[in-house]
């Protein structure tokens, strides 16, 4: 036990020395603060962008669904190719000709001061509650949940010691963020991504090694092989695959503080590379994160978990040698920290460049808006740290309550409006910037509708319903008066080689989808 936390001490350590080495006085300029001086390497863009998108909940929900359902669960991992493929060849070029720190501003551009209000308050809500708070809960949950014999020293009692380290690692995340930037968030990102890809490749081996090597997932769980389940499968029906697709335009293309790095690249180029290799990734976080799962399945078939979410604590516990489970550790907070840093810097940058700069203080010189920025990160730790509580207070409360059910059905009455906002952005010509909002709109009402009068239907096919309405509201009548924009206009490429590396990945994923159907 002293082995393993003196490696997260010097986890700790080593993560706050590397992120004030490049600490920024109150000088640096917006480009530096918020953007890294528009100067990260394609390997940057890809190891934080990837980071960011780990979650604690993702070894804990995702590994426990992978224990019940098998490979289909993959499918919101390896679907995030087809996210990242759109990013890199149809919005990043876009934002990086604007020259734009968010991408509110190249909504503004594209569909008026109105809508691209819409997307940034949104965002800003969005971000500052549900999640912030959902990535601090989950983190320390998990934590806590697996290593809570390491823990005890915090507090004997389990909610009050989930909610010390909520919010001490939420603190401490704010800190270096708050010194460094952007700068001191891909640093960091680095180093944690390296640990989490430690930890789950030690799961893995550990996993497949019990269960008697990779030929035993097909013998002994031959059923949970497929990434296509029925259609009316309760959870993971095929049919949502749609549903995937739309979803994923938000997180990888629209969502600020994942694209935040590709618009911090040194080029389109090194922002494209960057985004391909990001693919790659997440076929190796699909891996590490679902195989795991599926192995358990096997190795318990006989005397199955009665709780899927123990999951990944059972290998931990019962597989892992001391010294590994401190890795392991790590890693959870890792996937933690890599969220939550990236997500205070996106709010700074969408407060100071959208809000501050842009209806507060229009005068504003970069040292004020590197100041707005950095109160946003204080004033956010708050709220991001109080939804964490709330969230802390639901699961452990006596009622029973479904609250990550409830932030999905949230997270999704805005996050499809955002789908609409930057599919008709990046895809219509001269829209009705009234129509617009209605269509931005509407997809709240359509949610509300859908939710009330369809409660069994999936709420991924849900979503695409929702913003494929919205969407149409808004695309049919421009394109009888003005049309799509031209291919040529939509598709750019840095080079041929990455046209061709882009079109390999996507058949790649296709593939995949035709054997493991």
């Amino acid at each position: 036990m002293l082995i393993d936390l003196l490696i997260v001490l010097t986890y700790f350590i080593t993560i706050f020395v590397v992120a004030i080495s490049g600490r920024m006085g109150k000088d640096v300029t917006t480009e530096e603060y918020f953007l890294s001086s528009r100067n990260l390497r394609w390997y940057s863009v890809a190891i934080s962008t990837i980071a960011t998108n780990v979650q604690g909940y993702q070894f804990l929900g995702m590994m426990g669904s992978a224990y019940l359902y098998g490979l289909a669960q993959a499918n919101l991992e390896i679907n995030a190719i087809q996210g990242l493929w759109m990013a890199a060849f149809i919005f990043i070029p876009l934002y990086l000709k604007d020259k734009v720190i968010t991408v509110t501003q190249f909504i503004k551009n594209r569909l008026g001061t109105t809508a691209s209000l819409f997307y940034s308050i949104s965002n800003i809500i969005l971000f500052s509650t549900i999640a912030l708070g959902g990535a601090l809960f989950w983190g320390a949950y998990a934590a806590d949940l697996v290593f809570g014999d390491y823990l005890s020293f915090i507090h004997e009692d389990r909610t009050t010691r989930v909610g010390i380290l909520l919010a001490g690692l939420g603190i401490f995340s704010a800190i270096y963020t708050y010194l460094g930037g952007l700068a001191a968030v891909v640093k960091t990102d680095l180093i944690q991504f390296g640990i989490i890809i430690i930890g789950g490749i030690a799961i893995l081996i550990v996993a497949l090694n019990n269960l008697g090597g990779w030929r035993e997932l097909y013998t002994k769980t031959p059923d949970l092989m497929h990434l296509h389940l029925p259609a009316d499968h309760p959870q993971l029906p095929w049919i949502a695959v749609f549903g995937w697709f739309l979803l994923n335009i938000n997180y990888w293309c629209a969502n600020q503080s994942v694209v935040q790095r590709s618009l911090a690249a040194r080029s389109l180029k090194e922002a494209q590379i960057g985004l391909l290799v990001g693919g790659v990734l997440k076929y190796l976080m699909a891996i590490l994160i679902i195989i795991p799962g599926i192995a358990l399945a096997g190795i318990l078939i006989d005397n199955p978990l009665q709780d899927p979410d123990q999951t990944f604590p059972y290998l931990v516990a019962n597989y892992l040698p001391v010294g590994m489970r401190g890795i392991i550790l790590c890693a959870l907070f890792a996937s933690l920290m890599s969220t939550v840093d990236s997500t205070f810097n996106s709010l700074a940058t969408l407060w100071s460049v959208d809000i501050y700069k842009g209806y507060i203080r229009k005068d504003a010189t970069d040292k004020q808006m590197v100041a707005a920025g950095r109160q946003t990160i204080l004033v956010t730790l708050f709220t991001g740290v109080g939804m964490g509580l709330i969230l802390l207070y639901s699961k452990f409360s006596a009622v029973e309550v479904a609250f990550t059910h409830t932030l999905n059905e949230l997270r999704y009455y805005i996050i499809t409006g955002i789908v609409v906002l930057i599919c008709t952005a990046g895809f219509v010509l001269k829209p009705n910037y009234r129509l617009v909002i209605v269509g931005f709109i509407s997809t709240f009402f359509s949610h509300l509708f859908l939710e009330n009068y369809f409660p069994d239907l999936n709420y991924f096919v849900r979503a695409s319903l929702v913003i494929a309405t919205g969407f149409l509201l808004i695309a049919i009548p421009a394109f009888f008066q003005k049309g799509m924009r031209p291919l040529k206009d939509i598709y750019q490429s840095a080079s041929p080689q990455l046209t061709k590396a882009g079109v390999v990945l996507l058949l790649s994923l296709v593939v995949l989808h035709l054997i493991f159907h």
